[in-house]
């Protein structure tokens, strides 16, 4: 119990008070290496990668635009949280009165890893095409194109963008292809990608 709390501690203070901890946490995690405490460096370490998820997470926020297309951030809603051993972190923002577009990334992730290798694959490439799934490019990035209900023009559509260990998917409510396609050209993905992998 007393571990969850100082997580959750930890996530909540600001990025001068986690450069402080992240400093605490490679000394802890040295001391303990030195003394043979090997499951405290362990630890100490994860909360300093932890740390640093957190960071490049608020700093992917501030790279994403302010409004999609006629749809303003809803910036209370902006979340990162950190996924200590299964992800690195986790990033949302919608946008829009009823949530009209939704980006999420997850980074740093070796089950991510995985699935970006299968999907490159040609053999699953064709596995995974259908009337309501296909590959297409974003900004020069392979990506893949589901459409999840409704018809051509209202429909509500999802596009997922790999990045070595990372998965960018921005969801489009009530939209066609084309405008999900053109919003998504919006999305600053190198610079994302740079941060991220």
């Amino acid at each position: 119990m007393k571990k969850i709390i100082l997580l959750i501690t930890v996530l909540s203070l600001t990025v001068m008070v986690q450069a402080q901890d992240f400093k605490k946490d490679i000394t802890t995690a040295k001391t303990s290496y030195a003394a043979n405490k090997l499951e405290d460096a362990h630890f100490a370490l994860q909360q300093a990668l932890s740390e640093i998820d957190m960071i490049i997470g608020r700093e992917v926020l501030k790279l994403l635009p302010p409004k999609m297309d006629t749809s303003s951030v809803n910036s209370k809603e902006d979340k990162v949280s950190s996924n200590v051993g299964f992800a690195g972190a986790t990033v949302h923002r919608s946008y829009g009165k009823s949530e009209k577009a939704e980006v999420e990334i997850i980074s740093n992730s070796p089950l991510i890893a995985t699935l970006n290798t299968l999907m490159n694959m040609p053999m699953m490439g064709g596995l995974m095409r259908d009337e309501n799934n296909k590959t297409v490019k974003v900004q020069g990035y392979k990506a893949r194109l589901e459409k999840q209900a409704g018809n051509e023009e209202q429909a509500t559509y999802v596009l997922q963008i790999p990045f070595s260990s990372a998965l960018l998917t921005f969801t489009v409510h009530n939209s066609s292809e084309k405008e999900i396609l053109k919003l998504a050209d919006t999305l600053p993905l190198d610079q994302i990608a740079k941060l991220i992998q």
